[in-house]
């Protein structure tokens, strides 16, 4: 009787039944987003397997938030809007070389564009791609170093200069020159970006993320702000890993592969779908249509040769954007 007594109060004592957590380590502008989906998965979790998790968060511009793990923030996952950013992480051992076949659509659950956010009536005419060079119009975009908003912004301006009629590398250059010199700041983030356009007032376009346009429409107000959609936009996949050497110290590998997962099931795509990211799955997808305007996009891979080459063109020490900005700085 003594036996069962002790065993029912260390029931008691235990409480419920908890999981280890996890800590995704994410892009800047998804806060909103994982404020609404990680309850959801809780709530999945508890139901499915009798456990309570707890998902932290760490949030800021891609790439920095990558060097961090590197550095020893223990992420157990990566959820990220460049895949250059997972890869410097296989790169350095955290996770396979392959974890984009982990997942479906490359590990990608969702997607974005970059479009242009300007003032209400679009009092400087802001259409596409050639009046962000004009002298009369300033731009605001995050730092293409630092962030993955900043790289996609960067890498769309050049190709649509390339794109155009008897154009050369040295006319995209001369393009994003003048793009350049029209920037008056380079935020590390993307949301650092939208605080210095919509609190501080500077500059006549954001250019950012499909996502985070709608974020500040939302959140400003539509009378105040306004979406521009350019006549070419890049296609900005938001991949996510396990960082597995982490998990497998953790024990947490399980745990996070399902929260993974659980961002392509209905419930969390049709999250994506709220927030302003076009969701993967066709049904949900279809649901949401009339919120997502037809844009055309075109790929990294498709334009580029895959991020690893656009990497060593366009960002990597002393390469294209180095030169530009050395340029514009003079």
């Amino acid at each position: 009787m003594k036996r069962l007594l002790f065993s029912l109060m260390a029931v008691l004592a235990a409480g419920p039944a908890t999981a280890a957590g996890l800590l995704n380590v994410s892009y800047d502008v998804a806060r909103g987003l994982y404020q609404e989906l990680n309850p959801l998965f809780v709530t999945h979790w508890k139901q499915t397997h009798g456990e309570t998790v707890d998902i932290d968060q760490s949030h800021g511009g891609s790439s920095k938030q990558a060097r961090a793990v590197i550095d020893g923030l223990a992420a157990d996952v990566v959820t990220m809007n460049s895949p250059l950013d997972i890869d410097v992480l296989a790169d350095t051992g955290l996770l396979p070389k392959t974890w984009a076949a982990a997942f479906p659509e490359r590990s990608s659950p969702s997607w974005s564009a970059i479009v242009f956010v300007v003032r209400k009536g679009n009092p400087k005419q802001v259409a596409d791609w050639p009046d962000l060079v004009r002298g009369d119009v300033k731009a605001v975009l995050p730092n293409p170093k630092t962030s993955g908003n900043g790289r996609y912004s960067y890498l769309a301006a050049w190709h649509y200069a390339r794109s155009q009629p008897g154009a050369t590398e040295a006319s995209a250059i001369d393009f994003e020159k003048r793009f350049f010199a029209n920037v008056p700041v380079l935020d590390i983030g993307g949301r650092d970006a939208t605080t210095t356009f919509a609190h501080r007032g500077i500059g006549d376009a954001l250019l950012t993320f499909e996502s985070e346009a709608k974020v500040i429409l939302a959140t400003f107000g539509a009378d105040r702000f306004e979406i521009v959609y350019p006549s070419l936009s890049v296609r900005a996949d938001n991949p996510v890993a396990v960082v597995e050497k982490n998990t497998a110290r953790k024990g947490t590998t399980a745990l996070a592969k399902a929260y993974l997962a659980f961002h392509y099931g209905k419930a969390a795509q049709a999250v994506f779908a709220k927030h302003g990211l076009r969701p993967v799955d066709a049904e949900v997808a279809a649901a949401h249509a009339a919120a997502f305007p037809p844009i055309a996009t075109f790929t990294v891979e498709e334009a580029f040769g895959g991020w690893p080459a656009a990497q060593a063109a366009h960002f990597a020490s002393g390469a294209h954007f180095d030169r530009i900005i050395a340029e514009v700085r003079k």
